[in-house]
């Protein structure tokens, strides 16, 4: 059973979901933009049988606290940071980290500077390389660039209900497998206000993680974390070219391009977690036992 739950940190609630026994290996889900937690209601209960999973909501996003611009400095080392501070508050000690889109700069931070704690990566349309960041993120680059209110105009768009569906649906095999309840869930919060600044800051601050790129790739070549690509071929957002270059600093890669988009989960939830299962009980649940075993 799923629990849903909410602790402090730093003064914030935290909302969390949470499901399978802590005896069983953890899996830290971490999710993208404009999602939350709820983009892993469907996984969840798919792996929950061998696997602890956890899925925090970052402060503005989901049912988490979001204080406003001026009372929370919403950046990616501040959201590692709150991430961090959830992962001691819960006790989790070692983990697979589940990253995609806003959740690999965030998850990526605290991989490298707690790298005996991962056990192996799962990286589904989450970027560490230049080659991944193409025509979409243009217009971001310019705000990177210049700050001012007509490059923040640009990018207004992207909060709009019309783009939050076509996250889910460009790229997609198949429209009638996406659930609408996935942008009308994620447009609701992006349409609380304030919550436009707080895009607007992320985005700006999204130009902090490419010059982080070679720490991490640094970070991936010296302790080979065991990783599992499962990326959304048709993505517009982060396309294919952001996925290949894993394969030149991970030696232990497992990797499939799925024929969907961005939110790959939406049309290939089984397909994935199939992945998972597979993966994670080679080279997590038979190590450790193998670990265990020669204490």
């Amino acid at each position: 059973m799923t629990t849903y739950r909410t602790v402090s940190i730093d003064g914030l609630d935290i909302f969390y979901r949470e499901a399978g026994s802590r005896d069983n290996p953890t899996i830290l889900l971490l999710h993208g933009f404009p999602t939350s937690s709820h983009m892993f209601r469907n996984l969840i209960p798919a792996l929950a049988d061998k696997f602890h999973l956890v899925a925090p909501d970052y402060p503005g996003y989901g049912n988490s606290s979001m204080p406003t611009v001026n009372e929370f400095d919403y950046t990616f080392d501040n959201l590692a940071e709150i991430v961090e501070k959830f992962i001691a508050a819960i006790n989790l000690k070692k983990y697979s980290l589940y990253v995609m889109d806003y959740g690999a700069p965030i998850g990526y931070r605290i991989a490298a500077k707690y790298p005996e704690r991962v056990q192996s990566l799962i990286v589904q349309n989450g970027n560490a390389y230049e080659e991944g960041l193409r025509e979409f993120w243009e217009p971001i680059k310019a705000y990177w660039h210049e700050r001012s209110p007509e490059n923040a105009e640009k990018l207004k768009y992207l909060f709009t209900l019309e783009a939050t569906k076509w996250q889910y649906t460009n790229g997609v095999r198949n429209l009638e497998a996406i659930s609408p309840d996935t942008w009308t869930v994620d447009q609701h919060f992006l349409d609380r206000p304030g919550n436009e600044e707080i895009q607007l800051a992320l985005f700006y601050s999204y130009g902090t993680n490419p010059p982080l790129y070679p720490q991490w790739q640094e970070y991936f070549r010296q302790y080979q974390p065991p990783t599992l690509i499962v990326w959304g071929k048709n993505d517009y957002i982060f396309p294919a070219d952001g996925a290949y270059p894993y394969q030149r600093d991970l030696k232990n890669v497992e990797f499939h391009l799925l024929d969907t988009g961005h939110f790959a989960l939406e049309e290939d939830g089984d397909v994935i977690a199939d992945h998972i299962h597979h993966f994670l009980s080679t080279h997590v649940v038979e190590s450790t036992k193998l670990t265990t075993s020669n204490k």
